[in-house]
């Protein structure tokens, strides 16, 4: 690792991104999605009217500083690398800038997929080897945040740590989705919990678990010494939350690094914004809330842009129908391509190219690209998947019970609606 005299703050915000690579593990199912993510990996799910929700992680690499980026790929990927080569391929390879594409691919040493996150980069540790980083980052390529990854690595580097584990208060309810730790008052980890039954509260806090948000800072040849040492464990499941971090934490070498010391917010009266957006209730909110009039996340913020891939589309148009009614919406995000023709749209959020014709009624709705419904609908609490034709007349959120005959209703009473449903309800 090398060493540096200079640890103000500034001086190695510049040069420590620049001996970084990111690995963003992006090969993930997120099956909690359902049937949203049949034909597509959940960190190429789409996102906020214009985004995929890979795209928070490689902005936050670019906006850090980071431009050595891996992204590796298992599940559905086509739609991901489809959409990493459109929007992500304009770095400058002569500048050693790159976003690389790592997918799960059968090599001579073994016939096997990747079969867990730690095992996902060691199946590419020739490759990362070339890359020649003092420090990797490891990311999930599935989470909605904004973060500064170069303060994470200057507090690994001051503290000189091997592993640093990004970390975030939960509620002790929800604490069993996460890996759970217990830390000193200096934020070395003392213990670490994947997904426990009964997570440990955190002191003064009953109600409240120190979470890990899947973030973790390594110096380069410890996280390759620990890769060879875990291949050959017996019983390991060659996952970084069951097997790496526990054991990192039992050799006392594994620090702790709170969210809201690199969390970038515009507002700084908001607690910072995380969210794992692996379900569909919580995927609903969490798009929904950007609709509404003081976002929990800002995506306004033009110093910390979220980039994505840049379709040539005409802008979103409100007209009136043949009998005069009007196309408007209140509290809406709608994207470009769109057209709300004498229908009205509320609290809801329209992704490229949708079309809402004549007497309709869209509340609280997410309707994905390619979206068209016909006229005289009313959709409420709904998720509508990509290219969906929404029948004329179609009800949608009103009853449960038809609700769930026909389509996917979650516990929270959101209503998924694919194109397979339709055909099938179509057959009928």
């Amino acid at each position: 690792m090398v060493k540096f005299e200079n640890k103000d703050p500034l001086m190695l915000a510049r040069q420590l991104p620049n001996k970084t690579v990111a690995l963003i593990l992006a090969g993930g199912r997120g099956s909690r999605l359902k049937d949203l993510t049949a034909t597509r990996a959940k960190p190429a799910v789409h996102f906020g009217g214009k985004f995929r929700i890979i795209d928070f992680a490689l902005s936050n690499c670019l906006n850090s500083g980071i431009r050595r980026i891996g992204v590796i790929t298992q599940y559905q990927s086509h739609t991901l690398v489809q959409h990493i080569q459109r929007g992500w391929s304009f770095l400058n390879e002569e500048m050693n800038e790159f976003v690389d594409l790592l997918p799960a691919q059968q090599r001579l040493s073994t016939e096997q997929w990747y079969k867990g996150t730690a095992d996902a980069v060691y199946q590419n540790l020739d490759i990362i080897r070339r890359y020649d980083a003092e420090y990797i980052v490891i990311l999930a390529g599935d989470h909605i945040y904004k973060m500064d990854y170069s303060r994470m690595l200057i507090d690994h580097v001051e503290k000189e740590s091997d592993c640093t584990v990004a970390c975030i208060p939960v509620p002790i309810s929800e604490a069993s989705e996460f890996g759970v730790m217990e830390v000193a008052d200096d934020y070395q980890v003392t213990a670490f919990y994947e997904k426990p039954a009964n997570p440990p509260a955190m002191p003064g806090r009953p109600d409240m678990a120190l979470a890990s948000m899947g973030i973790y800072i390594f110096n380069a040849d410890y996280l390759f010494k620990l890769l060879e040492e875990d291949r050959h464990t017996p019983g390991s499941t060659h996952d970084f939350g069951k097997d790496l971090i526990p054991k990192i934490t039992a050799q006392k070498a594994a620090w702790a690094h709170p969210f809201d010391l690199s969390c970038v917010t515009s507002n700084a009266d908001l607690p910072p914004y995380w969210r794992d957006v692996g379900t569909l209730d919580a995927y609903w909110r969490a798009n929904l809330d950007l609709a509404s009039v003081t976002p929990e996340l800002d995506m306004y913020d033009r110093a910390w842009p979220i980039r994505t891939h840049m379709e040539p589309l005409p802008p979103a148009k409100f007209v009136q129908d043949r009998s005069g009614s009007h196309g408007m919406t209140m509290n809406s995000l709608v994207s470009g391509g769109c057209i709300v023709s004498g229908s009205v749209v509320v609290h809801s959020v329209l992704f490229p190219r949708v079309r809402v014709n004549s007497f309709c009624t869209i509340d609280s709705t997410l309707l994905l690209p390619d979206v068209n419904v016909g006229r005289s609908c009313r959709l409420r609490r709904c998720i509508i998947d990509r290219a969906c034709q929404i029948p004329e007349g179609m009800v949608i959120g009103e009853n449960a019970d038809e609700d769930s005959a026909r389509f996917y209703r979650s516990e929270g009473g959101v209503v998924l609606v694919t194109r397979a449903m339709l055909a099938k309800l179509a057959a009928k």
